[in-house]
C-alpha cells in the first residue's frame, strides 16, 4: 500500500497507508488526520479537504481539473500547489507522497 505523509499546520507529520484506488481525502478521513474536514464526502462540492502538495510531487499528482479549480476559489490561503485531496487518486506512483494541511479549511 502506498504511504502518504500528512503534515499539519503546526508541523506534525503523520504517515498513513493508503488503499490504491481510494483518494488522499478518504485516506485522511479513515486515519483521523486533523485539519481535513471533508464535509461533502469527496464530491468536489466544497473546499474542506484542501491540501498543499509538496513541490516534488506536483507532477505525479497532476493538475487540478476545471471543477476542482472552481472549488479552490473557496479554500483558505490558496497557493500554486493547492489541491483538493478528494481529487487525488491513490496510485502506486504516489508512494511517499507528502501533503501539508492549512490551518483552517474553506
Amino acid at each position: 500500500m502506498p504511504k502518504i505523509t500528512f503534515i499539519d499546520s503546526a508541523g506534525t507529520a503523520r504517515d498513513v497507508e493508503a488503499e490504491q484506488g481510494s483518494t488522499v481525502m478518504e485516506s485522511a478521513v479513515r486515519n483521523g488526520i486533523p485539519e481535513i474536514e471533508a464535509e461533502c464526502g469527496g464530491a468536489c462540492a466544497c473546499a474542506t479537504c484542501h491540501v498543499y502538495v509538496e513541490p516534488d510531487w506536483l507532477e505525479a499528482t497532476g493538475k487540478a481539473e476545471p471543477m476542482e479549480e472552481d472549488m479552490l476559489d473557496f479554500a483558505f490561503e490558496v497557493k500554486p500547489n493547492s489541491r483538493l485531496s478528494c481529487q487525488i487518486k491513490v496510485r502506486p506512483n504516489l508512494d511517499g507522497l507528502t501533503v501539508r494541511t492549512p490551518s483552517r479549511q474553506g
